[in-house]
């Protein structure tokens, strides 16, 4: 059954996709805000279809703590789930992405139109200062900006060293970090094609705060926290298996 579950909901994920990408190019004309209002939809329905065929459902914890004006999110990064899922929870955002996601067809094409950072991750520094300056043209004009500090998707219970740049993004801006830690990767695995029923949980955790603050300091913190969230949601967290190092920032 788990296999029938799973199938279905690939198939709608994916006719679904076909379908908002096909009418992403007629939000061209449209704001931001307006694309994006449209294009978020898509991931209502996931989240929705996925509840219906695969008996996946979330809750969100520390919702209280997500701020008016716009933020740096360091994500944990798991799945598939917490790209969608974020965009129910949170305000409008963009993501720091490898650009090579936007020459997927139907799905790249329509997440360009969302201006994400999409960075080389074999640039190096140059890829760094790509993120910190449209980062930081983005929360100018008042778009949240998501980054996932592993770099790649990481399975349950496995560590990865976090990479400095969101960090450092927020301290360049003088930007608070908004922590989220989840579970996701036990329903909705990394590659994975067979979905677990279950509950997930996100937990948002209080903002930390980087005025007069090193962004190595800032980065340990929001790892400290997410890390030992995961511990609390996880019953893998506990004991991590290293992974080999992200490249990406």
């Amino acid at each position: 059954m788990i296999w029938i579950r799973s199938a279905l909901f690939q198939t709608g994920l994916v006719l679904s996709l076909v379908v908002f990408a096909l009418l992403a190019p007629l939000t061209l004309p449209l704001s931001f805000k307006g694309r994006y209002a449209f294009l978020v939809r898509w991931g209502q329905f996931v989240l929705w279809w996925l509840r219906v065929t695969c008996g996946i459902r979330y809750r969100v914890e520390g919702a209280e703590h997500i701020p008016s004006g716009p933020v740096v999110v360091l994500s944990k990064h798991q799945s598939t789930w917490e790209t969608i899922a974020l965009q129910r929870v949170l305000p409008p955002q963009t993501w720091v992405l490898k650009r090579e996601l936007l020459w997927l067809p139907f799905f790249g094409w329509a997440i360009a139109l969302l201006r994400p950072i999409a960075i080389d991750r074999s640039a190096g520094r140059r890829a760094l200062a790509q993120l910190l300056e449209q980062g930081a043209e983005r929360l100018q004009q008042g778009i949240w900006v998501i980054v996932f500090p592993e770099g790649t998707r990481t399975a349950p219970g496995a560590r990865v060293r976090y990479n400095i740049g969101g960090a450092m993004l927020a301290d360049k801006t003088g930007t608070d970090i908004l922590p989220v830690a989840h579970n996701a990767g036990e329903f909705w695995p990394r590659g994975g094609f067979l979905k677990r029923p279950g509950i997930i949980t996100m937990v948002i955790g209080p903002t930390i705060p980087v005025a007069g603050r090193k962004a190595g300091e800032i980065n340990a913190e929001a790892e400290a926290w997410i890390e030992g969230t995961m511990e609390r949601i996880s019953p893998v967290a506990g004991a991590p298996v290293e992974v080999p190092e992200a490249t990406s920032s």
